[in-house]
């Protein structure tokens, strides 16, 4: 039986989305290697088997495809975190989050830094676009770790004082710092120390057996 229209237009559509899939991935690789600045267009078709006139298909210029790779790294990040975090709802949580973090960071021994902290030190002051879409990401990042702690300031773990949108922003500026330092460093010492201060500032509230 031949092909109908409609059958033709979902594979074609099919055939864009994973070139476009491909751009992307092979961008994001390669951006992690050289920055974004760094990486040209070509060097982008070339990895991922497409000609120029395949990317311009798919993208208006060098621009729309970083807003791509933000896109991805955004929606990775995301994922894993809402992964680990959502169901926290205590410090023991939290500190189970903290070792996944450090963990990761000790696999590579400190290398490569933040996926989308890099590239918001890349791009923020360069490219208002990207800022954009990279703070809207690090702040969904942020209003996952606040949930947590209200849900642990819900259920008495901490204290009526404590003011989780602040210690969540805390956590999250000790967390970049961390991976700045330790991609410097080539060592995951600088996270574990970061990580454990902001720790710190959250026990702070933690109610003792007294008060609960």
């Amino acid at each position: 039986m031949p092909e109908t229209v409609n059958e033709l237009d979902r594979r074609l559509t099919a055939r864009g989305a994973a070139t476009r899939a491909r751009i992307v991935a092979c961008a994001d690789e390669l951006m992690s290697l050289k920055g974004a600045a760094a990486t040209t267009l070509d060097e982008v078709t070339a990895a991922s088997g497409t000609s120029k006139s395949q990317f311009y298909r798919h993208f208006a210029d060098k621009a729309a495809l970083v807003q791509a790779v933000i896109a991805l790294r955004g929606s990775r990040v995301l994922e894993r975190e809402e992964q680990y975090l959502r169901r926290v709802d205590s410090m023991s949580g939290l500190e189970r989050w903290c070792r996944a973090v450090l963990q990761r960071v000790t696999a590579r021994r400190g290398a490569q830094g933040c996926q989308l902290g890099s590239l918001s030190a890349e791009l923020s002051d360069q490219d208002e676009a990207a800022r954009i879409d990279l703070n809207t990401h690090l702040t969904s990042w942020i209003s996952l770790l606040t949930d947590a702690l209200e849900r642990m300031k819900a259920n008495g773990t901490l204290s009526e004082d404590a003011d989780p949108p602040t210690l969540a922003t805390g956590i999250m500026a000790a967390l970049q710092g961390g991976y700045v330092l330790a991609q410097a460093a080539h060592d995951p010492g600088p996270m574990r120390i970061a990580l454990e201060l902001a720790m710190d500032s959250v026990r702070a509230h933690v109610k003792s057996a007294d008060d609960q």
